[in-house]
């Protein structure tokens, strides 16, 4: 355990420090050999299979990334798949808007032409009827196709529905109420494609008590 110095030396003359340090020295030659040891001890197998571990971190991470990215995809499609049947809907709804705005003119001539027969009189009893059937299947086709009249006599007035022609006094009505219609409107499932021309009642002026 002791090296050529220290064998020159007598066993008095051996101080503990230098003996520490020699034992020291040994014991880190010791340790270096033990791992260059175990370093050579790793078998190709166990190469392999780190590597091998390595690899599945990487894919793992890959497919976690991957799998956001679908799901961020799919709910795009989800999105655009919903906004297009919308838009599909919307245009089969209302892809009549122009043909029912035109039908609209036939009806209002063939109400006019109604307003000018008399119905009572013998010689255009069948007349009225002929016009009025035409009418009446006129408005019931239309009202497949979801076109509804809007007739708002004696109903508040709704800027929304109505346009209002002129105003007008009314005893005992209340104002703003619709107290003529002038030209019925109508809608498209809901959709306003011609409002109502109407009069509206209007409040009386006040009265000056003051004199």
């Amino acid at each position: 355990m002791t090296n050529k110095s220290t064998e020159n030396k007598s066993a008095e003359e051996i101080s503990a420090e230098d003996l520490a340090a020699e034992i020291i020295g040994e014991a880190e030659e010791q340790v270096e050999v033990q791992l260059d040891a175990a370093a050579d001890n790793i078998s190709p197998e166990q190469e392999r299979i780190n590597e091998l571990e390595l690899s599945l971190s990487v894919a793992q991470a890959t497919v976690a990334d991957q799998k956001d990215s679908v799901i961020r995809a799919k709910a795009e499609v989800d999105n655009v798949r919903r906004r297009s049947a919308q838009d599909v809907e919307k245009a089969r709804k209302f892809a009549l808007e122009k043909f029912a705005a035109e039908m609209l003119t036939v009806v209002d001539n063939l109400e006019r032409g109604l307003a000018t027969i008399d119905a009572e009189a013998e010689e255009q009893k069948a007349t009225f009827e002929g016009v009025n059937l035409t009418l009446q299947g006129l408005l019931s086709g239309l009202e497949k196709f979801g076109v509804k009249a809007i007739d708002p006599q004696d109903q508040p007035f709704n800027p929304e529905l109505h346009q209002a022609m002129s105003m007008q006094e009314v005893e005992g009505v209340e104002p703003n109420t619709v107290i003529a219609v002038m030209q019925k409107g109508y809608e498209l499932n809901g959709r306003l494609i011609r409002p109502a021309m109407v009069m509206v009642s209007k409040a009386a002026p006040a009265v000056d008590t003051s004199a």
